[in-house]
């Protein structure tokens, strides 16, 4: 398959094809397993070559799956351009047409008329300007798709520098009475101060003046096309392991303790009575409690993360009657399930190690916020590497959990 094929919005017909290879795959490494799980019961060991046919389908899978979730994402991809400029107000216009000038040639003239107008300062204290609003909100939905973590949290836009909220840990007060009859006061709700900072994210693409030059370049969209991925990539690692120092703080990065003794502010886990591993009996038992550990109301809308390489050792688990527990996707842009819950693939979850906590489940919309505070700024640098002229790119991102009874980890150890 070429490059050229992959960047065509006719990506369809790829799609299909990977779509079929990928279920194509997903029948023989039922079969092979099968085979697997056969000769362990008769000779309680599988063949070497079995386990490494196994072995060689479960990447097919893993690459196939990646292709896909690849080309899919290319497809779903509006390109930034699409937008006519006779169709947006003539506010976004000027500003598009201004901010243009200035990434292509330094002139900043239009972009500080634009903030005279508007009585303030797009440029901050580290200069620079703010990315057109149309282009930042594209951007931010293009980032959600390659997020893991954004993608299922709750997002809220910021103008401050972090957002401050209050959370009931026992829910709100609440009581029956008659329509006549006196409400008696009902017990103390208790709070607790939740404080999101916004950290700050940067990125520096490059570019040669020849290619600024070029006006068959779509300039917002080659921006977008440099900083979308790495801004993305950055942004799942702090949100599944950040520690929280100028950066977001991940779901792995709260106190875990066992869900016998849970309380909040902290995150329960289960563990699978295995260092680095699950049972030899059941395996897949813990899944199943680990779903259920989780209330209701979350688990209705629970989701699975784990890395791929967690995701293959699921792969192989049945249920009493044989069937496995783990499906492919149904249709093109479907999730993976396990027990009909979604997987997300995350690689910045831990594969399984002794004592890692590598499988999380819950419902991240209700446990996890993201805030994203108002504005994408460049700073145009034709000085410090020429013949190159660098930009700046800055945003501000902030993250943490705001409901820590609405997710559970898996811990791959004895206790």
């Amino acid at each position: 398959m070429t490059e050229q094929r992959l960047e065509t919005k006719a990506a369809g017909p790829d799609v299909t094809q990977a779509f079929e290879d990928f279920s194509r795959a997903f029948e023989a490494f039922r079969e092979t397993n099968d085979d697997r799980l056969g000769q362990i019961e008769h000779r309680l060991t599988a063949d070497v070559l079995t386990e490494e046919k196994l072995a060689r389908i479960d990447r097919t899978l893993d690459q196939t799956k990646a292709r896909i979730d690849q080309l899919a994402l290319k497809a779903r991809r509006p390109s930034l351009g699409e937008t006519r400029a006779e169709t947006m107000d003539p506010a976004a216009r000027e500003h598009k047409a201004a901010f243009e000038a200035y990434i292509r040639s330094g002139d900043a003239q239009g972009l500080k008329r634009l903030e005279e107008k508007a009585l303030s300062s797009g440029s901050g204290p580290d200069g620079g300007f703010l990315v057109p609003v149309p282009q930042e909100r594209e951007l931010l939905r293009r980032m959600a798709l390659i997020s893991p973590v954004r993608a299922l949290a709750t997002v809220r836009e910021i103008s401050g520098n972090q957002l401050k909220k209050a959370f009931s840990t026992t829910g709100p007060a609440s009581g029956w009475v008659n329509e006549t009859a006196a409400r008696p006061q009902t017990n103390s709700q208790i709070l607790a101060d939740l404080t999101f900072p916004a950290m700050e994210l940067y990125a520096m693409p490059s570019a040669t003046q020849s290619l600024l030059d070029d006006g068959a370049i779509n300039i917002e969209e080659w921006i977008a096309d440099e900083i979308e991925t790495v801004f993305a990539e950055r942004e799942g690692q702090a949100f599944i392991a950040g520690d929280g120092v100028d950066k977001p703080r991940g779901i792995l990065a709260y106190t875990n303790v066992a869900q016998a003794s849970w309380t909040w502010g902290n995150v329960g886990y289960l563990a699978t009575g295995v260092s680095a591993g699950f049972a030899a009996t059941a395996p897949s038992d813990i899944l199943i409690d680990l779903a259920y550990a989780v209330k209701a109301p979350y688990r209705q809308n629970g989701t699975f993360i784990m890395s791929r390489s967690t995701q293959a050792a699921v792969r192989k688990f049945k249920d009493s009657t044989g069937n496995y527990l783990w499906q492919p996707p149904i249709s093109l842009g479907q999730m993976a399930t396990f027990m009909n819950f979604p997987i997300v693939e995350s690689e910045d979850m831990p594969n399984i190690a002794a004592n890692s906590f590598s499988v999380a489940f819950g419902d991240f919309k209700r446990a996890y916020l993201v805030v994203d505070r108002m504005g994408i700024r460049v700073l145009r640098d034709p000085f410090t590497a020429k013949p190159y002229v660098l930009f700046y790119t800055t945003k501000r991102v902030g993250g943490g959990v705001q409901d820590f009874d609405a997710y559970k980890l898996l811990r791959f150890g004895v206790s």
